[in-house]
């Protein structure tokens, strides 16, 4: 009965074995039938086009809106920075008795 298990496991590992390779085989063959073409500079230039063709771009009021959220967001962030660094620099000066001229 000691034999049947390890034969049985002995078989199973024969059977992954064969998987993992069936498996790389079938990798192999389909990364050679995919490979890339060599295409020249005006090819790709059209493909860029042709992408850029599909770009759902925004209207003038989209942009201005983004605009201003972009800008705004921009300096609530620094005047946020600028707080917290003046008040790390205060407590610092209050701690060290530094005296900043």
């Amino acid at each position: 009965m000691a034999n049947r298990k390890n034969n049985s496991s002995a078989n199973g590992k024969k059977k992954e074995v064969s998987a993992l390779e069936k498996a790389r085989r079938a990798n192999a063959a389909t990364s050679s039938s995919k490979k890339k073409e060599k295409r020249g500079a005006k090819a790709y230039w059209q493909g860029v086009k042709r992408e850029m063709s599909k770009v759902v771009w925004p209207t003038r009021k989209e942009l201005g809106t983004y605009t201003v959220v972009v800008v705004v967001t921009c300096a609530v962030l620094a005047l946020g920075f600028w707080l917290i660094d003046t008040g790390v620099l205060a407590v610092l000066k209050h701690m060290l008795g530094i005296a900043l001229s």
